[in-house]
C-alpha cells in the first residue's frame, strides 16, 4: 500500500470524514446582521460612535461581507455615513 494510497483520517493528518472541513475547504460561521440582532428601525447619521466602525481607517465604507449586515441595514448605513460626511461629523478621508 503506497503512501498515496492511505485513507487520509486525523492521525493521518487530513480530516475526518464526519467533520464538514475537508482538503482545501474552509466552513466560514454565518454572520448574521447587528442591527436585525438589536432590531433596530432607524441607522442614525449622528451616531458618529456607531458608523465609525463600519467605516475604514482610510474613509471607505467597510463592505457586507467584513461586517455582516444584512443588505437592508447596509444600504441605510450607507447612506447615514454620507450624510454624516456632508454635515462634517465624519471625515470623507482620514489623514
Amino acid at each position: 500500500m503506497d503512501r498515496q494510497d492511505e485513507p487520509r483520517g486525523p492521525a493521518n493528518g487530513g480530516a475526518s470524514e464526519s467533520t464538514p472541513y475537508q482538503r482545501g475547504q474552509y466552513m466560514r460561521r454565518p454572520r448574521v446582521c447587528q442591527f436585525c440582532i438589536d432590531q433596530v428601525k432607524v441607522i442614525d447619521y449622528k451616531q458618529i460612535d456607531l458608523l465609525r466602525r463600519y467605516v475604514m481607517e482610510r474613509g471607505k465604507i467597510r463592505p457586507r461581507r467584513q461586517t455582516g449586515t444584512c443588505a437592508k441595514h447596509q444600504r441605510a448605513l450607507a447612506v447615514s455615513v454620507k450624510r454624516a460626511r456632508h454635515l462634517a461629523l465624519l471625515a470623507f478621508v482620514e489623514d
